[in-house]
């Protein structure tokens, strides 16, 4: 018998649900931010975020500040900010990245969340 596969607090494989997350989760993805309030990197992410969010059907943009959220910002072992999870449709973080994304990233890291066509 396998041990269970080693799943790091807020890394690929966490799952959060939508109490943890504090909004419903997108049909088929979603797109977390963590930030604080006077972070010049934060505005430009969720710019990029809410883009893709704009664009992609059911993708949804969540941003929740480590002041109102400390425990979520624990839960994911934020260090920095702006932190990025993305969760597939079932909450399951498949991506997570510090600092701020390209567009082509969070495009990218969103196809990893969706199911393999069948």
């Amino acid at each position: 018998m396998s041990a269970a596969p080693d799943v790091r607090a807020g890394g690929p494989g966490d799952v959060l649900t939508p109490a943890e997350v504090g909004a419903t989760l997108g049909a088929r993805a979603t797109l977390l931010q963590v930030s604080t309030a006077f972070c010049a990197p934060c505005r430009a992410t969720r710019r990029v975020l809410a883009e893709v969010a704009r664009t992609v059907p059911g993708v949804v943009h969540v941003e929740r500040d480590v002041a109102d959220a400390p425990e979520l910002a624990a839960r994911l072992a934020v260090t920095s900010t702006p932190t990025v999870a993305v969760l597939d449709a079932d909450g399951r973080v498949v991506r997570r990245a510090d600092g701020v994304p390209t567009t082509a990233q969070v495009l990218a890291a969103v196809a990893s969340a969706l199911p393999a066509p069948g």
